[in-house]
């Protein structure tokens, strides 16, 4: 189709020229100047060689170097959380009683802002710390009583237990001694049975001999005198034996009696003891829980106070008014610090998350200042500015994209110190060095720019 259309455009040509009249031969050019100077035009020379300069000059571009890179959208924000804007909170409700700031104020840490009343009940006797303190040193005494106290049961059951210790010896003496007794009876038992005996047995020898008229009747009584003298001997040995053996028995139950009397006694004083030192404890706790509200009120009482917590701009003013109420954690004002370090937050597509590595370069165009940039060839771009990737998110945002935080590049020149937090940028990551063939046949195919390698940069900058 193309070669018959080029065809029927050359036979159009050749129509005008069908036969051998000239017009130009029987008119006289010099009297129309205008059609002289176009026939005289050599019009289709500047056209082939104008289209033969510019294809020379396409094809010598495609072999120019191309920066791959990636383009993205970002805001300015600062390195460290502490360096950005922040809210200062009221701890405590209250009322508003004097502003010592204004916006717009620079404060340093530790300056008054706002000064705050008490409204809750609680708290509002002006001698509450000096009336909470009395009140710890009366527990406080309360305790060192109860201390005392514990001492001198102490000493109670020391001095019972000695004295326990004392009478049971002396009862003990005692027992060995009524048993010694029993002993000694038992033995005076024995002899006065064998004196009955020696008795016995003599009284009937004589009484047989008496019998036998051998002995007269006065040997006979004589030796029944002796007899019935012997058999009382034994009989008061044997009473005496038996009151030996009641005396130990005694000794036995006054012994176990003072041990019981003394257990008890011993008892008792550490049930008073223990009485003692569980409210002794109990005070303890009392002091201790006083104490934290000492200091509860003591911390409060500086919080009515509200400072600045680090040096900064006083940007916002939320709270206003002189005699109104605050909540607890209500917002007061926003604090901008002085010095701060600033970063790029940008954002990638996931597709692109693969390319980027850390130290890598990036060009930025800062919001209100003027820049010409040349994506491709971002030395040849001005007004723009360097950057270095700082960190990358491992975990994707809630707009479906990656964070990549961007710090200044200390090789190149610094940011404008006019920069505020929150501005817009333009930002350009730059990839893999190729030629502008490969870029385009890359972009026709639709295929993802090639990943870069910085540690290969570097070598052949080092080259």
């Amino acid at each position: 189709m193309i070669i018959k259309k080029m065809i029927l455009t050359i036979k159009q040509f050749n129509m005008l020229n069908i036969t051998d009249n000239r017009i130009h031969t029987n008119i006289n050019l010099e009297q129309f100047p205008a059609l002289a100077k176009v026939e005289k035009k050599k019009s289709g020379k500047v056209l082939l060689r104008l289209t033969i300069f510019f294809f020379i000059t396409a094809l010598i571009c495609m072999f120019l170097p191309w920066t791959q890179n990636v383009t993205s959208k970002g805001n300015i924000n600062t390195l460290r959380p502490d360096q950005r804007p922040q809210s200062i909170n009221s701890i405590l409700p209250g009322r508003i009683e004097k502003w010592f700031v204004q916006e717009g104020d620079q404060v340093k840490k530790g300056d008054t802002i706002l000064f705050l009343s008490e409204i809750k009940d609680n708290y509002f006797d002006p001698d509450l710390l000096s009336r909470t303190q009395s009140q710890i040193k009366a527990k406080e005494l309360s305790v060192s009583s109860y201390i005392e106290k514990v001492k001198a049961l102490d000493n109670q059951i020391g001095g019972l237990a000695v004295r326990r210790k004392l009478e049971r010896q002396q009862l003990l003496n005692k027992l060995i001694q009524a048993q010694l007794l029993v002993t000694s009876d038992s033995i005076e038992l024995e002899a006065a049975a064998l004196k009955y005996s020696t008795a016995s047995t003599q009284y009937d020898r004589i009484k047989k001999m008496y019998a036998e008229g051998l002995k007269s009747l006065t040997d006979m009584e004589n030796r029944e005198l002796v007899l019935q003298n012997s058999l009382s001997a034994k009989i008061a040995k044997e009473n005496k034996l038996l009151a030996s053996k009641n005396k130990v028995i005694n000794a036995k139950i006054e012994l176990n009696s003072i041990d019981t009397k003394y257990q008890n006694d011993i008892s008792k004083a550490e049930s008073d003891k223990y009485t003692a030192l569980s409210a002794m404890y109990d005070a303890e706790g009392t002091v201790t829980k006083m104490q934290n509200q000492y200091s509860n009120y003591s911390i409060r009482s500086g919080l009515y106070y509200i400072t600045a917590p680090q040096d900064g701009y006083v940007t916002r003013v939320i709270q206003s008014g002189i005699g109104e109420t605050i909540k607890p954690g209500a917002e007061i004002l926003t604090i901008m610090p002085v010095s701060y370090d600033l970063i790029i937050e940008m954002y990638i597509d996931p597709i692109d998350l693969p390319l980027i590595q850390t130290g890598q370069v990036v060009r930025i165009q800062f919001e209100g200042w003027p820049a010409i940039v040349f994506s491709g060839w971002p030395n040849t771009s001005y007004g723009t500015y360097g950057g270095k990737v700082y960190a990358i998110d491992n975990f994707i945002s809630s707009n479906g994209k990656y964070r990549v935080l961007v710090a200044p590049d200390e090789n190149e020149a610094p940011w404008p110190k006019a920069l505020r937090v929150g501005s817009n940028t333009s930002n350009i990551l730059l990839l893999k060095d190729v030629p502008v063939w490969y870029e385009l046949w890359r972009k026709i195919n639709d295929f993802p720019p090639d990943f870069y390698n910085g540690s290969q940069n570097e070598q052949k900058a080092k080259q």
